[in-house]
């Protein structure tokens, strides 16, 4: 029998590199990686080694018998695209043996007298640590690394749904170089209050920048700052304890909620908010966010799209373990002729696909759900925030009102400037050339502070690899700026000595 690469699945590639046979594909040197929303097993090529489980960071790997309800369909979702794909490479007897490899590449060069370089990397989300990790296991580099937080972890620690404690495990492969012998922690420690870019600079030979996207899109709707008016990142962090958010930053008094948006975070928002308590207490969601939604009425949340079904921006794996929770009715708003027309025609995405099997009605919103509900509402522009003290609803484009006790804006992140760099206002990145950042030589910035918010964490590798790829190059090139660290610990020595 062959494996499956389930919901889980990062798109780290770890799995690529350990097939034997070169069955698992979109590969990071195809023009598909990136773009799919997870990677997937050949189930005519795969020879069962288990090669590919034993390798994945996030436990997304299983043989399909052993897939179980919840994950049964991914043996299809697998084999589903390769349908029309060759098997390339046969045996005698026409049996399939493995797909072709590619010629092999190199694509770095290091002399083999190149001195170690001390490199800091600000952030420990995925993307720096990929970028730490690329640089201990292929160089000889020092890395500082320099994180606001105490604990280190980034997105991977307070921005995964605690129901999904298998992608947070990838945490675990980046925590073994936090003890690395060529690892230095500073923790605690934010870039323009404890130091600033400039001393960075000046203590190392780079600096790789990797701080995210922290700060949420504005919708620019009336009364969009009103109380109960709150950013998806803010409910994130509230169940995931982020030191941040306050505990009380989520009301959950409130029976519906209304969410701007309908890609992977609003669905993790809503999820977790319909989630029967019970099926939380064995996951690391925050203690006080579990307790609120135990005491709390939250029975139903509303996503809000713009545009139709066919361009729902959540990615098919979310939105197939949405529609396959039992005691959760999810359901699509017929309030438009537009929508049945998106879901009755030609399926144009898997996403698309999966929602035109989901239940429709035309749905009365002064009637409370009977029990939890998740509510998909298409071709709905929001106006206004509804409310003069508090959030009581949202007022749509169309004039209508959909009454609500709690607005969640999941319109996107961008970056934040950093202090002493570049920075692109209309994109929210620091401009950079292959993560050089622009300008400012022995910068470099990764993430999504270099190409904008988007990808999942398998997608900071190949960023990761360009962007040290670009620093090493320099680095030969003799192009990174040489700094007086080393003289100024001499006149410092030498002072020191002479006060003897």
């Amino acid at each position: 029998m062959a494996f499956a690469i389930t919901q889980t699945c990062c798109t780290d590639a770890s799995c690529v590199a350990a097939c034997p046979v070169n069955c698992i594909h979109p590969t990071p040197d195809e023009p598909d990686f990136g773009t799919t929303d997870m990677l997937y097993i050949d189930p005519r090529a795969c020879i069962d080694c288990g090669a590919c489980a034993d390798a994945c960071p996030v436990d997304a790997v299983f043989p399909v018998e052993r897939l179980g309800d919840a994950l049964a369909g991914y043996a299809e979702v697998n084999a589903g695209y390769y349908e029309g794909k060759p098997v390339a490479g046969k045996l005698e007897h026409d049996s399939p043996l493995f797909h072709d490899w590619q010629p092999p590449s190199f694509t770095r060069s290091l002399p083999a007298d190149m001195a170690p370089l001390d490199v800091a990397v600000v952030g420990t989300g995925p993307a720096g640590m990929y970028a730490a990790q690329d640089l201990l296991l292929h160089t000889s580099s020092r890395v500082t690394l320099v994180d606001r937080l105490a604990t280190p972890g980034g997105l991977v620690r307070y921005g995964v749904a605690p129901d999904h404690p298998s992608t947070k495990r990838i945490g675990e492969s980046f925590a073994r170089f936090h003890d690395h012998p060529r690892v230095r922690m500073r923790l605690g420690t934010e870039v323009g209050r404890q130091v600033t870019a400039d001393e960075l600079a000046a203590r190392h030979d780079a600096v790789v920048w990797a701080v995210g996207a922290p700060e949420p899109k504005d919708l620019g709707l009336a009364r969009e700052q009103l109380p109960g008016s709150i950013a998806a990142d803010t409910v994130v962090g509230w169940y995931n304890g982020h030191p941040d958010v306050p505990r009380d930053a989520v009301d959950t008094a409130a029976q519906r909620v209304a969410v701007i948006g309908t890609g992977n975070v609003a669905l993790d928002v809503a999820r977790v908010l319909t989630a029967d308590p019970a099926d939380l207490e064995h996951t690391p969601i925050d203690p006080q966010a579990l307790a609120a939604l135990r005491s709390g009425a939250l029975r139903e949340v509303v996503l809000l799209g713009r545009r139709g079904p066919e361009t729902v921006a959540a990615t098919a794996p979310e939105l197939r373990e949405l529609l396959g929770r039992s005691g959760v009715d999810v359901i699509v708003d017929e309030h438009d002729p537009r929508i049945a027309e998106s879901l009755d025609g030609p399926v144009r995405s898997e996403a698309h696909g999966l929602l035109q099997r989901a239940d429709r009605e035309k749905v009365d919103w002064s009637v409370p759900a009977a029990g939890p509900r998740v509510v998909f509402r298409f071709h709905t522009v929001p106006e206004r925030i509804e409310g003069r003290v508090h959030v009581q609803g949202v007022r749509t484009a169309d004039g209508a009102e959909i009454p609500a006790g709690l607005a969640v804006r999941a319109a996107g992140r961008r970056g934040r400037p950093v202090p002493g760099l570049p920075f692109d206002d209309d994109r929210g990145v620091v401009p950079n050339d292959a993560g050089r950042v622009a300008d400012r030589p022995g910068h470099y910035v990764v993430g999504w502070i270099k190409r904008g918010p988007s990808g999942g964490i398998g997608t900071n590798r190949t960023c990761a690899a360009e962007t040290v790829g670009s620093l090493l190059d320099d680095a030969v090139a003799g192009r990174l700026p040489r700094h007086h660290r080393r003289g100024s610990a001499v006149r410092a020595l030498a002072a020191r000595l002479r006060r003897r």
